[in-house]
């Protein structure tokens, strides 16, 4: 799983994201499923694919190490209350975004002073979500107001 989070996310994310403690839950074809820290989930695999899906305590975890601007999109103050709840964060509230995010990417939504409000998958391209003026930049998957 370690792996698989560097690839995803860069150099030393695994060791960041999971801890040596860790514990996993198998789906029925006996895969790797959820990865629980104290059985809390920190990931998901995707079955589809093999990438990971951060719930929000995952996301902090790696938001507090990978450096701004890596993974990250910045709304604007006025969408914060809905993006808390889990809403998903629209291209016209999207101040700032990481240009290195495709559209896929497990993303961090964050304020402008760079607290986490949510996890998410983006919809756009980071270039993509400065230009567009309207639908979805990012389909939130847990705000922290959610959790």
């Amino acid at each position: 799983m370690r792996k698989i989070a560097e690839f995803q996310f860069g150099r030393d994310a695994g060791e960041a994201l999971f801890p040596d403690n860790c514990t996993f839950q198998y789906s029925t074809s006996q895969r790797i499923r959820y990865i629980l820290l104290d059985g809390v989930r920190l990931a998901t695999v995707r079955a589809q694919d093999g990438r990971l899906t951060l719930s929000y305590d995952g996301a902090a975890r790696l938001h507090l190490f990978l450096a701004p601007p890596a993974g990250r999109v910045v709304v604007m103050e006025d969408a914060v209350p809905f993006i808390l709840e889990g809403k998903n964060a629209m291209a016209k509230h999207v101040i700032e975004a990481d240009p290195q995010i495709r559209a896929e990417d497990e993303v961090f939504v964050v304020s402008r002073d760079d607290t986490l409000l949510a996890t998410g998958m983006a919809a756009l391209s980071g270039s993509e979500m400065l230009e567009f003026k309207y639908g979805g930049a990012v389909k939130v998957r847990q705000g922290r107001d959610k959790r």
